[in-house]
């Protein structure tokens, strides 16, 4: 009988509408009416087809790969120091793109390349931690700019994206939503990654999905490599069970942003390769650059900002120094590389690399420099307006790269990394800041093999391109919310006509108060402030324009601005109506105070309050999320019921191991701890053990005033009696950690106190009760 049976339902109909019949134009699309029957028995009517929307005939798998933080000297296809093999072979097998910008930062890009539409209009004016209440910078994606992976899952594909999110307001990223904009709600069907700007590789805080993952205890473990398995493990599933349904898949690893985190095995083939120093790495990228065709003969190299220092006149310790961080790098840029090419291999193994469309972006932004001339042991320094010393960084050099570190990388590397160019990543206005290495890969799609193309392009023609790929139209309506059209243009018509003209001719670029127009060949710019810089050099509106003609001045080092005042005015003009088109109006030259919510409006789940009562198990509250407990008194108590030892481990934590705050017990003695950036340590600890039962642990802080990052003194109290007090000298101002959350009952990611560990070793060993901590 059960034979019988799956037999009979072998043999149904699962498709009830030719699929070029298909309105794409409406998301979802409607199935047809259901049919009526007058039969009593089942067995009297003719079965109706199953509906069912499968993609178009002989549609492409498509692959995004996203790097983070690579500039256009990243890749050696464009003449960088570093080997990249597969972007290379993939390169070589399909077609470089020598003209490919992005927006400079890396949420707007994200945002901008799945959605085809320009970063202000998905309201990204910049990262989602620098979020406004201004149309253009709320950090909130809305309906009407459909991302590409939400068109493609209503038209039968398969979907997936693993690495970096960094497009869910910061606001809205805890288990209270909206899920709105976390990627399950932005067209994947599955994710893994971590939705922040940036992770420990070591020890992350990810999600499946919208569950958080619990860390394995490998001291190995990297979740680049953690990444990239679950990517060739989802490819190879999804083709085992439904291998004629294409995928979309969207692979965006943290790399190489910092922290530059790489197993020594990666950095060690660098030792030695970059003593010869940053300005003799320029000259020798250009000369390949040029050797290659990537750039012009004749390409003059751009002057570095006056802020890089020339090599030579770098003290010993400094170039030790500066060549260990670009070891490291380097060696980062290589593993991503690797990485990606698993995942290449895993798609040729299935038999499927003919016929997926891989889109190669080596890089959100240019390389960044926001490790000032220095670089940096711990890059939440770079936060917090704290700059460190080489003196202190070369002791720790032999870890540099390593879990003990949270390290970025001096920024005339980053200038050399985005050669022939003068500025880097946050620098809209030049293309240092935007343009990146970038190839395309899908021979059953395109005829030509090996070539390059010149022509003008950026990120939001990456989704335009997929639909012509696929075959598909752009949507008017997505979950019955009429789109906004797509800014974006094609590359498709490019493929196979290297001679093709430019059809993407305008395109604003704004970032911080940095902002340019490309219009037709020229670029008119101005440098508003330099990622390095505390404060813009000027008012917006004394601003000092340039203008180059990119047709012969491939480096923009030609300024035409005295020569051609009536071109640059009329770039001007096109900018503003650009900037008033795309919501990038009122002009926004905030940076490190739009990190601080309440000093912008930001919403806030905590607004108009001063308290928060917890309970054991509540744990992964990201900053953006939790109370504000900084520059200001603070009060944390806790009700605790501790067996004959007196307890151990966490009560509630904030941060980790590059900054944050603690309340614990420690062999039964209760303790609070202040990690100032990693680089200080406070203790204020109890002498004596909890008796085994019921304890009132209470922690006051007393912030000494008016200001940012100021110390003040801390009491411990355990059952209303003192034991213990402490001065805390420091506190950080602005932020703790990128993705380093609040727990109660254990510590999650790196330990905040180094002592009692993280993950299950600080597990708390009693019962808390509850958990309040007040600010005043």
């Amino acid at each position: 009988m059960r034979a019988l049976v799956f037999g009979l339902m072998s043999v149904l109909p699962t498709v009830s509408l030719a699929q070029h019949e298909l309105d794409r134009t409406i998301l979802p699309i409607a199935p047809p009416a259901e049919p009526q029957f007058s039969e009593q028995n089942v067995r009297d009517a003719i079965p109706p087809q199953l509906f069912e929307v499968t993609a178009p005939e002989g549609a492409p798998n498509v692959l995004v790969v996203l790097v983070d933080d690579l500039g256009f000297a990243g890749t050696s296809t464009f003449g960088g120091p570093v080997s990249t093999p597969t972007f290379d072979e993939l390169a070589a097998e399909g077609l470089r793109f020598v003209d490919f910008h992005t927006t400079a930062v890396c949420s707007p890009t994200r945002a901008a390349i799945k959605s085809g539409r320009n970063h202000h209009l998905n309201n990204m004016g910049g990262i989602i931690e620098t979020g406004t209440t201004f149309p253009g910078n709320t950090g909130q994606i809305t309906a009407d700019v459909a991302p590409v992976a939400e068109i493609l899952r209503h038209n039968g594909y398969s979907t997936a994206a693993f690495g970096k999110w960094h497009e869910t307001a910061a606001w809205e990223a805890s288990v209270s939503g909206p899920y709105d904009r976390w990627p399950t709600r932005q067209g994947f069907d599955k994710f893994y990654g971590f939705l922040g700007g940036e992770t420990n590789q070591w020890a992350p805080f990810i999600y499946d999905g919208t569950h958080p993952v619990e860390l394995p205890e490998d001291p190995n473990y990297h979740f680049l490599e953690d990444m990239t398995n679950q990517t060739v493990a989802w490819i190879k599933y999804q083709k085992a069970l439904t291998p004629e349904r294409p995928f979309f898949v969207y692979y965006a690893p943290g790399a190489t942003h910092a922290p530059h985190h790489v197993p020594q095995e990666w950095i060690d083939r660098w030792k030695g390769k970059f003593d010869q120093g940053w300005d003799v790495l320029r000259d020798d990228i250009l000369t390949r650059q040029s050797e290659s065709g990537i750039i012009p003969e004749g390409t003059a190299l751009a002057p570095k900002p006056s802020a890089i220092p020339d090599w030579s006149d770098l003290s010993d310790d400094e170039k030790t120094l500066f060549a260990r961080q670009v070891e490291v790098f380097a060696g980062y840029v290589e593993m991503t590389d690797h990485e990606i090419g698993r995942v290449i291999a895993a798609i040729d193994d299935v038999g499927q690399l003919d016929n997926t469309l891989v889109i190669l972006v080596y890089g959100d932004n240019g390389t960044s420099s926001e490790g000032g001339r220095n670089g940096m042991f711990s890059e939440m320094t770079y936060f917090n307006g704290v700059q460190e010393q080489v003196a202190d960084m070369i002791k720790k050099m032999d870890k540099w790269g390593g879990p003990e570190t949270y390290p970025h990388m001096a920024a005339g590397w980053a200038v050399a990394f985005d050669t022939p160019y003068k500025w880097t990543k946050q620098v809209a206005s030049d293309h240092g800041g935007t343009k990146v290495g970038m190839a395309v890969h899908w021979p059953a799609g395109i005829k030509s093999r090996g070539e390059q193309r010149d022509q003008f392009h950026h990120v939001i023609d990456v989704a335009p391109t997929i639909l012509e790929a696929v075959g598909l139209p752009e949507p008017t309506s997505v979950n019955g919310v009429s789109q906004r059209p797509m800014d974006g243009v094609s590359m498709v018509y490019s493929f196979d006509d290297a001679q093709a003209e430019d059809r993407h001719t305008t395109q604003y670029f704004e970032m911080f108060g940095n902002r340019a127009i490309y219009h037709e060949g020229w670029f008119a710019r101005t440098i508003h402030k330099a990622p390095w810089e505390q404060e813009p050099r000027r008012p917006l509106d004394q601003d000092i324009w340039e203008l180059y003609d990119t047709s012969s001045d491939f480096s923009l080092v030609n300024d035409l601005s005295e020569a051609r005042p009536e071109k640059l005015a009329e770039l001007q003009d096109i900018f503003l109506i650009e900037a008033a088109r795309n919501k990038v109006l009122p002009l926004d030259d905030r940076t490190f105070l739009r990190i601080n919510g309440e000093l912008v409006g930001r919403p806030d789940v905590m607004k108009g309050r001063t308290s928060i009562t917890l309970a054991q198990g509540m744990t992964g509250m990201t900053e953006n999320v939790f109370l504000n407990i900084k520059n200001k008194s603070k009060t944390i108590t806790a009700e605790v019921d501790v067996s004959e030892n007196g307890g151990n481990g966490a009560i509630i934590v904030q941060g980790g191991r590059f900054g944050g705050w603690g309340l614990y017990v420690k062999d039964g003695m209760p303790g609070y701890d202040y990690n100032f950036l990693g680089l200080e340590r406070y203790t204020v600890a109890s002498e004596h053990k909890l008796a085994p039962g019921k304890h009132i642990l209470r922690f006051e802080f007393a912030y000494d005033g008016e200001g940012l990052g100021k110390g003040g003194m801390g009491t411990l109290y355990v059952d209303d009696a003192k034991v213990a007090e402490g001065r805390i000298d420091r506190t950080q101002p602005m932020v703790f950690s990128a993705d380093e959350t609040a727990d109660v009952g254990i510590d999650l990611a790196t330990p905040v106190i180094e002592t009692i560990g993280a993950e299950a070793k600080s597990r708390f060993t009693g019962e808390i009760s509850r958990v309040t901590v007040e600010v005043h």
